[in-house]
């Protein structure tokens, strides 16, 4: 019954991770057997625990007088708050409650939405709406838009441009490419950056604030990794601080990498009351909310000092676990200059063994021989060419397991 659905779904691909997932598990009798059970250093999904007191407000408001009834797709007006004191705490932004806030299922499920929202869809290639990803980028934000009938633009992230590309040239490369700049509708950008580890300055991220303002388009801010940090000095910003951010900008949060609770698909957008509005309105065609005691459990955390704590020693955990395989990695012959190792994020970008032309190649042989699962750097975009990513989310006897059966299955720079 393939034959009915539509072009755009037809053309989509299984998403990166879970293509990686399914290989591992048909794998992983064999592997164990040769004392190689698998070690997933693939997926952005942190392993320890949820903050306990989270747990125990879950169960509390579980037993709540209609708790367990339809929540409202713009969120509760006690989750709307909590945002809202939660970006005045941490960011000094001030957003209303009741027009520039809104629940999400995840960040994925806002970006997702918000793109299909946002272009007209069309299978003419000539006459698809653009919006402007960064490549390398999180591999979603390319399928999001195709299945929406329009055309993703990379913006190219690389050590040439300190991954601060202009917006201009980008723009202007684009036009000389034969693309028409009528249809760019949207810009995506994401600091602290997945794949790359890496983060903006403030006066780089006005420029392209200043940039959407000029053409009148609608700016994106994926900050999922926001409170993924290993100083104050490195502390990431929120794009609303900046200078006529709301007249053109929304901004996209997860709770799922702070707090560890991936599973419960929680989120929210802030910004441009129109943009939020609008969202409002078609959203509510699709889902009716979350799930009433999520949303007053992590309403709770994101304004407890029990949450504010939790993070920290998050953080202080993936500072060591950094440390751990970036000391490995040297010792496998890595080329990792201090002043490179990302200072948010729990990711490191890497280039391939020299003796590979293809990171598809290593990663599936790292995985075949030594159980260890890694990303290859063009899922990411076709600036990812010849990289691969590591995701140091497991304990550290693993990462330190990772580093030997590397060193025993031959696999140094």
């Amino acid at each position: 019954m393939e034959h009915l659905f539509n072009e755009y779904a037809m053309a989509i691909d299984t998403y990166i991770m879970v293509k990686l997932k399914e290989k591992t598990a048909k794998l992983s009798e064999s592997l164990t057997k040769k004392n190689r059970a698998p070690i997933a250093l693939s997926m952005g999904a942190p392993t320890a625990n949820p903050p306990a007191v989270l747990i125990d407000k879950l169960k509390e408001f579980l037993t709540e007088t209609n708790i367990h009834t339809y929540s409202v797709t713009r969120g509760e007006p006690y989750f709307r708050q909590a945002v809202a004191q939660r970006m005045k705490s941490r960011f000094g932004v001030d957003v209303n409650p009741d027009t520039e806030v809104f629940s999400l299922l995840g960040s994925k499920d806002g970006l997702a939405n918000l793109i299909r929202f946002l272009l007209n869809p069309t299978t003419n290639v000539d006459e698809q709406e653009i919006i402007m990803i960064p490549d390398p980028g999180y591999a979603s934000y390319g399928q999001m838009i195709q299945v929406a009938g329009g055309k993703a633009y990379p913006i190219p992230l690389t050590k040439e441009n300190n991954y601060q590309p202009d917006m201009d040239e980008v723009y202007e490369k684009m036009i000389a490419e034969g693309y028409n700049p009528d249809k760019l509708k949207a810009v995506i950008i994401n600091y602290p950056n997945n794949p790359l580890g890496v983060s903006a300055t403030r006066e780089y991220v006005q420029t392209v604030v200043d940039f959407c303002k000029k053409h009148n388009i609608l700016l994106i801010a994926d900050a999922a990794y926001c409170d993924l940090y290993f100083s104050d000095d490195d502390k990431p910003f929120s794009v609303l601080e900046l200078k006529g951010a709301k007249d053109v900008a929304v901004e996209m949060f997860s709770l799922s990498k702070p707090y560890a609770i991936t599973g419960w698909r929680l989120g929210w957008v802030c910004g441009n009351s129109a943009v939020i509005s609008r969202l409002a309105k078609a959203k509510s065609t699709i889902d009716n909310g979350i799930f009433k005691a999520l949303q007053k459990a992590c309403a709770y955390i994101m304004n407890s000092p029990e949450g504010d704590e939790y993070i920290v020693q998050a953080n202080a955990s993936y500072r060591r676990k950094q440390g751990i395989m970036i000391k490995g990695l040297r010792e496998l012959g890595w080329e990792i200059p201090d002043e490179s190792i990302p200072h948010t994020t729990f990711y490191l970008w890497l280039p391939i063994p020299r003796k590979y032309d293809s990171a598809f190649k290593f990663c599936e042989e790292m995985l075949e021989k030594s159980g260890v699962v890694v990303v290859p750097g063009d899922a990411f975009g076709k600036y990812g060419q010849g990289y691969f990513r590591i995701s140091y989310v497991c304990s550290d006897e693993k990462l330190q397991e990772v580093i030997d059966r590397m060193k025993a299955d031959g696999f140094r720079y």
